[in-house]
């Protein structure tokens, strides 16, 4: 990391001290995505990549350190629950990928902004899905594409 980096991250830091969901949402629509709103939502992104990646080092941590059980119950019991944290642990790597790109688009200045219309996404979206790309009217068409591919190869 720079030093440049550094320094805005520890600015981050700071800033995200100050403010909270609701100051977020109290600041005027001619504030969206100022350098406030985006260190706030950058330091929410990094702390939540912290949380997924330590669970992925536990979850492999438990993985590495299991020992084969002579008993065949308790054996097919360990590899159920193991199948259950593979799949979380894949759903949360996908899910730092998706952290990984907000972060860039905060980087480029392209965050909080609909990667299809370029229209705001909105805080309150932003704030229950800070990874969010797309604005509501933009996933709700995505959403209803999907349903009407799956319908048509007879998935749904």
């Amino acid at each position: 990391m720079s030093t440049s980096q550094a320094q805005d991250q520890q600015q981050d830091q700071q800033i995200d001290a100050e403010l909270s969901d609701a100051d977020i949402r109290a600041m005027p629509e001619a504030d969206y995505m100022n350098a406030a709103q985006l260190a706030f939502f950058r330091q929410r992104l990094m702390a939540e990549r912290d949380e997924l990646e330590a669970h992925l080092q536990e979850v492999k941590a438990a993985i590495a350190s299991h020992e084969r059980d002579a008993d065949e119950a308790d054996q097919a019991s360990f590899e159920e629950e193991l199948h259950l944290a593979l799949r979380q642990a894949e759903r949360e790597s996908r899910l730092i990928q998706n952290i990984d790109a907000a972060l860039k688009r905060i980087d480029s200045n392209d965050y909080g902004y609909c990667e299809e219309t370029g229209e705001p996404i909105g805080i309150p979206r932003l704030l229950f899905r800070p990874t969010a790309r797309l604005c509501i009217e933009a996933k709700e068409r995505e959403e209803r594409k999907e349903h009407h591919f799956r319908k048509l190869r007879g998935e749904g």
